[in-house]
């Protein structure tokens, strides 16, 4: 080969491992099942962490979990305002979980009282950031997981991951009306930070025979959260 052909050889076999370089011949796309063991870590590191949780097709008679708002922090702790349907009618219940003791205003009350958070529809929320039974199982169990879009939510870039999830393991950490049936769930990761942002599942929550949807927002992840236990009346 002549000094002119091999440097024209040289030349365009370096352009096409460029080429190859900028259409992903470098370092492997993350899996969704790596992307969800990332995100599971995260959360299982994190001391603290800020939630919102709302709710679709949610019913309006009987006793039900539909929303709420508040901070949970390691290792089992709770406090915020939770939505509940009983006797008729939505109300926000002011609650605080400490060391598996649950309180909570009760309507038209002016103190806190030691309660059952199974007779309003929902388990002991100090639990949630429990790496064995809190919300980090949800991605521990994610079956057949997919990798969805990437997209852009508050300047943040999050990769989506569309899952399957064991009934009987919802109704644990949630509720089911039937946990033979299995629950779709798309969850929202930061792909910096492998930290949960948002997960979306639907399944029959409160109807064997009619799906709805819970969403939950996590944020402030390892806020300063300092959470005791209130005055009782």
């Amino acid at each position: 080969m002549s000094p002119r052909r091999r440097a024209a050889f040289l030349v365009t076999t370096a352009l096409a491992a460029a080429v190859l370089a900028g259409c992903g011949g470098g370092d492997p796309e993350e899996s969704a099942a790596d992307l969800l063991a990332r995100a599971k870590t995260a959360l299982d590191d994190a001391s603290s962490a800020h939630f919102v949780l709302d709710s679709e097709n949610a019913p309006t008679t009987g006793t039900a979990l539909v929303g709420g708002e508040g901070d949970i922090a390691r290792p089992s702790s709770f406090e915020g305002t939770l939505k509940v349907v009983a006797l008729g009618s939505t109300v926000d219940l002011d609650v605080v979980s400490v060391d598996g003791t649950v309180y909570a205003q009760l309507p038209f009350t002016s103190s806190f009282s030691v309660v059952d958070p199974a007779q309003f529809g929902f388990g002991d929320p100090g639990a949630l950031l429990d790496p064995d039974t809190g919300i980090s199982q949800l991605l521990a169990e994610a079956e057949s997981a997919e990798l969805g879009e990437e997209r852009r939510v508050d300047g943040e870039v999050v990769r989506e991951v569309t899952a399957e999830l064991p009934g009987d393991l919802v109704e644990q950490i949630l509720t089911s009306a039937d946990p033979s049936q299995s629950v779709q769930a798309r969850f929202s990761i930061a792909s910096d930070s492998g930290e949960l942002r948002r997960a979306e599942l639907t399944g029959p929550f409160f109807a064997a025979d009619e799906d709805a949807t819970f969403t939950l927002d996590l944020s402030d992840f390892g806020a300063d959260v300092e959470i005791s236990a209130p005055p009782t009346g």
